[in-house]
């Protein structure tokens, strides 16, 4: 499944004198994924695009948390 959540295991030093964290998650714009804008993409009204910070649809990316992932049900 596509997502545009990565994760990556850290090294975990013996002498961490912190608890380590095991894996470390990150998130990818999805404009990386789009290599030229097509054409007729759909869009939102202008209005709603300045609160979202986009124009095009295929481009907006709501930030979750790491921890707000388990209530939203968007990625796992």
């Amino acid at each position: 499944m596509f997502t545009t959540r990565k994760q990556y295991e850290p090294y975990v030093s013996p002498f961490d004198p912190c608890p380590p964290i095991r894996v470390k998650t990150y998130v990818t714009a999805p404009n990386q994924y789009v290599g030229f804008q097509p054409p007729n993409l759909p869009q939102f009204p202008l209005h709603e695009a300045l609160k979202k910070g986009t124009l095009w649809k295929i481009f907006y990316d709501p930030y979750y948390g790491p921890y707000e992932m388990k209530t939203k049900g968007d990625y796992q």
